[in-house]
């Protein structure tokens, strides 16, 4: 009997239950990055570290966008922080451990970010090994979890960079409309030259479709050209378009919380999934 074939036009996989994680190992940490905005990466990195702790992984959220959308998306007022990603990244003295604070689910933790975070980028110009100074803040807490999950700006600057050297493995959340195909190419070439000169061991994870409305010939058709193009490296997992994921933002919760049986809650749990089939030690 052939199995049914899922929005991306291949068979649907089962995704087994995952497993307990082996002890001792450190984070695996996936950069959430694509320079066009409006995509759904922090959406995408909030559910999917949520659905992640549901497996009974312990997740780090780490915002590294000066919008600090992720801080606001999990209730956080970001106009108020005293200190965050930008005070770490700029203070030898100050660890991220001072800086992280516990969300509302537990065994989801937050490193909060606001526009401080600007400033990061020009600041680090002049710094020796300016490409490496997340990876060196990370280090002392990548024992402490199973998954640290990076929000990336919007952009393919300095910051995006430090993310990608200090991550394993790269997610790009794409909306399914044909602008967004246009920049994964250039996405590509920057994770190609961090490859080659800063993190040899960076992986592309997957491609992500968002956005997803199964109603529309267009949708259907962006899906169809990413697999053509990228093949296998596009998750089976298509999340949806639906007005819970506002909803969920506004209320400063994780969809799986919000409107726990909902299809963006399965989405994510399903992608949650998928992601640990593609990344074994995670």
């Amino acid at each position: 009997m052939s199995k049914e074939l899922g929005p991306t036009g291949r068979p649907m996989p089962n995704f087994p239950e995952p497993k307990p994680r082996k002890p001792g190992l450190p984070a695996t940490v996936i950069a959430m990055c694509n320079q066009k905005g409006g995509v759904g990466k922090t959406t995408t990195a909030i559910n999917l570290g949520a659905a992640l702790v549901e497996t009974g992984r312990k997740v780090l959220l780490v915002d590294f966008d000066p919008q600090g959308s992720m801080t606001v998306g999990l209730g956080v007022n970001a106009y108020e922080l005293e200190q965050s990603i930008y005070h770490v990244l700029m203070d030898r003295e100050l660890g991220i451990k001072d800086i992280v604070m516990q969300t509302s689910i537990e065994g989801l933790d937050l490193a909060p970010s606001n526009i401080d975070l600007s400033a990061a980028e020009m600041r680090l110009v002049t710094e020796v090994g300016r490409e490496q100074v997340l990876s060196r803040v990370l280090k002392p807490i990548l024992h402490d979890y199973d998954v640290v999950l990076i929000d990336c700006q919007p952009s393919l600057g300095l910051l995006t960079v430090n993310a990608l050297t200090a991550a394993d493995g790269v997610l790009v959340p794409l909306e399914c409309e044909y602008f967004a195909l246009r920049g994964v190419a250039l996405l590509k070439d920057t994770i190609e030259k961090v490859r080659d000169r800063t993190n040899d061991d960076l992986q592309i994870i997957g491609l992500l479709g968002t956005m997803y409305d199964s109603r529309t010939l267009h949708g259907k058709e962006v899906l169809q050209t990413l697999v053509e193009g990228w093949g296998d490296l596009v998750f089976h997992t298509v999340i949806r378009r639906t007005v819970k994921f506002s909803d969920s933002t506004v209320a400063g919760e994780p969809i799986t919380e919000y409107a726990t049986s909902s299809p963006g809650s399965t989405s994510y749990r399903q992608l949650a999934r998928e992601v640990l089939v593609r990344c074994p030690g995670a």
